[in-house]
């Protein structure tokens, strides 16, 4: 068995849309990554010079860049439900892996998306020229957001 390569190992189940895999030759199984839990920033990159590109105005940058928002995440298979709150601002969307859906931005603007899954734990999404990339490790999830040749990096934990 040395000579296969480990994509040839593991194969989806019959029970893949549940969220589990079997290994060829084993009866071990292991869970795609929940998304499912409530996140608070810890850190963040590039905050300013990302949110003035996004058309964001002054004020309102000036009082989110010291803000740890906090970031819920209910999951249940491919249906997502993500509300983010930054003091008082609260950013709520809602998706399913697959299929075009209505995502709010940062600036309020309402754009249509399309979510996919890359993986077990990365999301990822193209908005109206902003690509996000969000990816769960363990207990922490990283959010980047590049647009053009600009990048934002959020990082949070599970609280």
């Amino acid at each position: 068995m040395g000579a296969r390569r480990q994509k040839d190992l593991i194969k989806p189940s019959s029970a893949y849309q549940q969220g589990t895999f079997s290994c060829v030759g084993s009866t071990e199984s292991f869970s795609i990554m929940s998304f499912t839990g409530k996140y608070e920033l810890q850190s963040q990159e590039n905050f300013e010079p990302f949110m003035k590109a996004l058309g964001l105005p002054d004020d309102q940058i000036q009082k989110g860049k010291d803000i740890k928002s906090i970031s819920e995440i209910v999951q249940d298979g491919k249906k997502f439900k993500v509300t983010v709150t930054t003091g008082s601002k609260v950013l709520h969307n809602e998706f399913v892996i697959g299929e075009e859906c209505e995502m709010e931005m940062l600036t309020g603007e309402k754009v249509k998306a399309v979510v996919q899954m890359e993986g077990n734990n990365r999301l990822v999404a193209n908005l109206k020229g902003l690509k996000s990339v969000t990816e769960l490790n363990g207990d922490t999830i990283t959010n980047t957001l590049t647009m053009g040749d600009l990048t934002y990096k959020r990082i949070s934990k599970r609280i």
